[in-house]
């Protein structure tokens, strides 16, 4: 996978290419979908074409090798030529929301197993990537979701994969929310976020703020990558679940062989 050198690396390290992600996290965030689609305010959807086409191009529609067969994402996959392509011809920002990450995994399966988890309530997934645990939460019944990356383009990402799952467009925010005034959730949920010490920093600051001001619900999906098992988090963990991993994901992430979910209990 010609793509793969940063995203590969960010499965076990952070390596030169995670420098644009971080930068872009560190920053004070970017308009909220700039082609104008606002779906959380019930204006309609008008997403950009061109991008839309690119994205339906150079992706690959599966449901396979990953822990939640019942989701259906547009990945990078093999079968995409951006998979083989040298990374600099990728005309946009690196594609972490194109990689079904282990984190995000083991957090999509824990909540298709335990609707109760969500069902009715609010529910924050931070740094959502292709949207597959915020559509996990829509699945067993949240009330009320709010997918927030970054990336402008991860946000169109989401929304084809809510349509491939024949839901309506989740509401999605592309400002970095860690510095925005904290809304009142009932669950928070993340998945393989802490890749970075600083990042991970930032993280722990905004999570335990959360939790002791609305006494938030904290769920954290990672398959023990060495910069969580040794951030002192670790400390305010309890194990809920812990997954083996297809083979498929096993491949694509260095052979980490197995992703858990954590709750947080500072």
């Amino acid at each position: 996978m010609a793509l793969s050198p940063g995203c590969r690396a960010f499965a076990l390290f952070p390596m030169h290419r995670c420098s644009v992600f971080l930068k872009a996290v560190r920053s004070s965030g970017i308009p909220l979908f700039p082609w104008g689609c606002c779906p959380w305010r019930g204006t309609g959807c008008f997403l950009d074409l061109e991008m839309k086409a690119f994205l339906e191009e150079n992706t690959e529609v599966t449901s396979s090798g990953s822990l939640t067969p019942e989701i259906q994402l547009r990945l990078l996959t093999p079968r995409c030529k951006f998979w083989w392509e040298r990374a600099d011809l990728w005309p946009h920002s690196d594609p972490y929301w194109a990689i079904y990450w282990p984190g995000g995994q083991a957090l999509s399966r824990y909540l298709l197993d335990n609707p109760d988890a969500v069902r009715g309530k609010s529910v924050l997934d931070l740094g959502s990537g292709c949207g597959a645990t915020a559509i996990a939460a829509k699945m067993s019944g949240a009330s009320r979701i709010l997918a927030t990356d970054i990336d402008p383009i991860a946000g169109m990402a989401i929304i084809l994969n809510c349509e491939l799952n024949q839901l309506n467009p989740l509401p999605i925010l592309t400002k970095n929310i860690l510095d925005l005034e904290q809304d009142k959730w009932d669950l928070v949920v993340l998945g393989d976020m802490f890749y970075d010490e600083d990042l991970a920093d930032s993280l722990h600051r905004w999570l335990k703020n959360c939790f002791w001001t609305h006494r938030t619900q904290v769920l954290i999906g990672d398959p023990g990558r060495p910069q969580f098992r040794g951030h002192s988090i670790q400390h305010q963990l309890h194990k809920v679940v812990e997954y083996s991993l297809p083979e498929p994901t096993r491949q694509e992430n260095n052979g980490l062989t197995t992703s858990a979910v954590w709750d947080f209990q500072p």
